[in-house]
């Protein structure tokens, strides 16, 4: 089956465990600062930027996690305001841990 062997880490990452996903440093720093920008995008600091930029990211790729991040956040809080849930198919093992855990 397509993607079983990464069953694993979609599943770590999914919960918001980056611990367990056993993500090399560039790929962990930029799922942290996209985080930072979902859960409070006024704490990203010019240190974490740079942090990024040595750890291999050109800014056009920072810029671009940025733009989705944020894109990301505006749709799941327009589905909170309309009410929109997904349908149970669609999560079959429950709310993601990362959804229902205080920042």
């Amino acid at each position: 089956m397509q993607g079983e062997a990464f069953g694993g880490v979609a599943d770590a990452l999914r919960d918001g465990d980056l611990d367990a996903a056993g993500l090399g440093t560039p790929e962990r720093l930029l799922l942290e600062f996209t985080g930072t920008i979902a859960r409070a995008a006024y704490r990203v600091t010019d240190e974490q930027v740079q942090g990024l930029r040595d750890a291999g990211w050109t800014d056009e790729q920072i810029a671009e996690a940025a733009y989705v991040a944020s894109l990301f956040s505006l749709f799941v809080r327009l589905a909170d305001t309309f009410g929109i849930e997904p349908p149970p198919a669609y999560e079959p093992n429950g709310i993601p841990a990362a959804v229902t855990r205080e920042p």
